[in-house]
Order: C-alpha cells, then structure tokens, then sequence
C-alpha cells in the first residue's frame, strides 16, 4: 500500500512529460507538379551521388572542397544553424522546471499597532508585544534562509509549451536545410566558375593560335607584296586579321583574369599554385552523367523545399499552442531547505523549511486576444503552405528549364563540332589556292574568319552544356555527403545531440 503514492506520482510525471498537444495532424500538401518532370540521358541519380563522385576532375575537387571550408556565405549559414539550434534550446528548457539553489537574509520592521502590537503608555502595559527600538515601539524580525526549489513551473497538461517547443525544432531543420542548400548553391557556384575559367582559358589559347597563323598569312602577303604578286588591297586585308586577333587576344586575357578573380571570391581563399588551367575544357571527363527519369517526387528533396516544409511544420505547431492559450494553465513553486534567525543555526536540528505554491489560471476575458491569436497561427500557416507549394513549383522549373536546355544543347554541340570540321576544311583549301596564286586571298580571309568564328561558338556551347549539367545536379538536389566543412563540423556534434521532435 505504501508504494501506490509514488506509483501514482510517477504516473503523473510520466503523462506530464509524454502530455498531448492540441497542433493539427500534419499532412505534407501533395505536390502541384505534374507526375513526371521529364527525361535527361541514361546515367546516376543526383540525388543518390556526392558532389565528389559528380565532379571527377581532382583540380575541381580540391577548389570545390577549399569553398566549403572557407566561404564567407557559407560559414555565415553555419552559425545562423548554429543560433536556430540554441534557440530550440531555450525553448525545450521550457518542459523541464528550473531548479536553483539560493540562500538569503530577510530582515524587517513593522510599527506599532500593526498585527495588535501596542507599546502601551507610560509605565503601563499594552495588549500586544513590545519591541523597543530606539525609544520607540515596533517589531522587527530577522531571519536566515538556504533552499532548494523551482518557480512558476507550468504543468504541460495541454502542450502550450510542448507546441512552441515542437516549432522551434522544426525552425532548427529549417535553417540547417537552408545550410545545406547553401553549400549545394556553392558547390554548383564554384564548378560553374572554374568551367567558365577552362572555357575562356580554350578560347584564349584558341585566339593565339589563330594570332600565329594569321601573322604568318601577314608576313607571307607583305612577301609577295613587296615581289609585286600581290595587291595593297591583299595587304591590308591581311593586316586587319591580324588586329582583331590581336583585339580579341587581349579581350580573353581580360576575360581569364576576371573569371580567376571570380572563382578566388568563391573559394574564400587564395587559388592554390597547383590548380592548373592551361589545357582548358580539353580536360577528359569533368561531369558525371545524370539518370533518364525525373520523378516529381525527387523535387520535396532538395533543401530548399525540405527548408519550406519545415517552416510549415513549425506553423503548424504554433496552432497547437494557440489553441492551448484557451485552456487553464497551471503552475507550481516550491523550495526545500532550512531557517533560522541567525546565520550560524541554519543548519542545526529543527530548522527544517518548505513552502508550495500550486497556482491555476483560467482565461476568462482577454478582449479576443486569444481568438485573434488563433486566426493569425491558421493565416500563418496557410502562407506556410502557399510558400511550401511555390517552392516546389519553383524546383519543378528550373529541372524542367535544365532538361529542356540539355536535348537541345546536345544536338547543338553536334551541329557546332560539325560546324568547326567544315570550316577547317574550307580554310585549308582556301589557303592552298591562295598560296598557290589559284585565288585572292579575300577567299583565305573570309575562310579564316569563319573558321575562328566557329570554334569560338564550339567553346561558348561546350560550356553551356558543362554549365546545363550543373544545373541540373543543383536542381535535382544533388547529394553533398563528400565533405563536411569546418564551419558545420563545429556545430554538427552539438546539433545532433539530444534532439527530438517528441
């Protein structure tokens, strides 16, 4: 019989700590999309691939995994997890009362007459006690306390604070798919970066060659020239090849330097020595292939929607403590310790103190504050999902934008090599005839002009493709388990230690 006291009290706390909330059931919104996104060439799932096993070139593996520990972005989003996680952290210490030590001297005076203390008059006595105090009459008590005990710690009968404790969680897995969206964001950033280095850096080497053989045309031209087999009007035909190869030159010089400053902005840090960028797009392999079938299911993956989702779950929480605000709210204080009226007895035989205080609040008029309360968790919650909707229409987008890009860039880059064969062709024959006095040489010319024409477009859309297939790998949510940057690595531990949605 004597255990069934600390049977029910331990039944208590356990309904106490497992109590219900009041939050709507929460159901994720089917996706506005269509069932299928579309069809890409046969190959790895994004989502099922890192970004090293994506990115095979080592030089783009090392800058790609310099950003993730240096960039500035990306640290920053690091530390905004970092804060979301301590602040679900406060709010979790909700559920738990506060138990502090604390020790104090209360000293006080009252006059005479209060509690029926009389001084009475002179020589006689009075009804009460008589306390003499600088030739006046009071009383004054003084005592010492030391103790143990909580205050104001409200039982979460109908989860007010489980449900504020619920969305701060759910804000917490917002902010750290926001960080994973950023590193993904940076990751595509810096592979687009360095491409567009490599491209710039094949048209430049292009340009010198194209600056070679036409100041050879140049030299050969001021030959026959100066023999007389040849007109001024070849002459400086020739000359002005000759400049805008030299104009163009400068342009991709140009063009490299700022590309490199780009991607050095990206890394956070310097381009290390060892990054080589003198064979351009002529590298082998620098991108993985991606699967044939998009389903739209893939899309609820990316962080970016996960982060949305989140933010509608911790919406839908909020309804729950909205809806306990009705409710009466109940909360205790209590301490345990000892008393005495002097300092030295605090801790001696009989000095033994308690107080509990129970305290229940029941809403009875608030002037529609409550009602009011609840109408903005419902509005807010339907902007959560409106928002949740438009990012999942929004990813549907950019991987159908992708897919339609990357057919029609394949048959382009087809065309364009086809382009590039032909034009060489004709301004080999061309130049022959020319050097054998069978044409002017306004026919080298304008072969040459074409051929350097066409290999300029063959880079800028071998680039577009590279670039389509990044694309693609960030709008599919592509995988970033390679790497851990040191950013995430600082708040990672603490984040993934005693956390729950329960």
């Amino acid at each position: 019989m004597r255990s069934r006291p600390a049977g029910l009290i331990a039944a208590l706390l356990a309904a106490l700590l497992t109590a219900c909330t009041l939050e709507p059931h929460y159901q994720r919104p089917p996706p506005p999309v269509p069932a299928l996104v579309g069809t890409a060439p046969t190959g790895t799932a994004a989502s099922d691939i890192g970004w090293h096993e994506f990115f095979p070139d080592p030089q783009l593996q090392q800058l790609i995994a310099l950003a993730l520990d240096n960039n500035r972005d990306l640290r920053v989003a690091a530390l905004n997890v970092a804060t979301a996680q301590a602040r679900y952290r406060i709010q979790r210490a909700d559920l738990f009362p506060t138990i502090q030590a604390s020790g104090a001297e209360q000293a006080e005076r009252f006059p005479a007459g209060v509690f029926g203390i009389s001084t009475g008059g002179p020589g006689g006595t009075g009804s009460g006690t008589t306390v003499p105090q600088g030739g006046t009459g009071g009383s004054e008590l003084r005592y010492f306390t030391v103790g143990v005990g909580f205050t104001s710690y409200e039982l979460d009968f109908f989860g007010r604070v489980r449900s504020l404790s619920h969305a701060a969680l759910q804000q917490y897995f917002s902010s750290s798919e926001t960080q994973r969206s950023a590193q993904l964001t940076l990751v595509a950033e810096v592979a687009s970066a360095y491409l567009t280095v490599l491209a710039d850096q094949t048209l430049l080497d292009i340009t010198q060659e194209t600056l070679k053989n036409q100041s050879d045309s140049y030299a050969l031209t001021q030959k026959l020239f100066s023999g007389g087999t040849t007109t001024e009007l070849a002459l400086r035909q020739a000359e002005t090849t000759v400049d805008t190869a030299r104009a163009a030159l400068a342009q991709y010089k140009r063009q490299v330097a700022q590309d490199r400053d780009a991607l050095q902005l990206l890394l956070g840090a310097p381009i290390p020595d060892s990054i080589d960028f003198s064979h351009g797009l002529n590298r082998g392999n620098l991108v993985a292939e991606l699967q044939e079938g998009i389903p739209s299911d893939v899309l609820v993956r990316r962080p970016d929607v996960l982060a949305a989702e989140h933010q509608l779950q911790s919406a839908n929480a909020q309804i729950g403590a909205a809806r306990a605000a009705f409710f009466p709210s109940i909360s205790l204080t209590g301490t345990l310790g000892t008393a005495s009226p002097e300092l030295s007895g605090l801790f001696q035989t009989g000095t033994k103190a308690w107080t509990f205080s129970p305290q229940i609040t029941l809403p009875l008029f608030t002037g529609g504050a409550n009602l009011a309360n609840l109408k903005a968790s419902n509005l807010t919650r339907d902007t959560a999902v409106a928002q949740y909707e438009k990012a999942i229409q929004s990813a549907f987008r950019d991987v159908a934008d992708a897919l339609a890009a990357r057919s029609t860039l394949d048959e382009q880059l087809a065309a364009q090599q086809s382009l590039v064969r032909a034009s060489a062709a004709a301004y080999r024959l061309a130049d022959m005839r020319f050097r054998g006095g069978v044409d002017s040489y306004l026919a080298s010319l304008e072969a040459q002009q074409a051929l350097f024409s066409a290999q300029q477009q063959l880079q800028q859309v071998r680039l577009l493709r590279l670039q389509n297939l990044v694309t693609l790998y960030k709008a599919l949510g592509g995988g970033l388990r390679a790497h851990t940057s040191s950013a995430q690595a600082a708040v990672r531990p603490a984040a993934l230690d005693g956390l729950s949605e329960h």
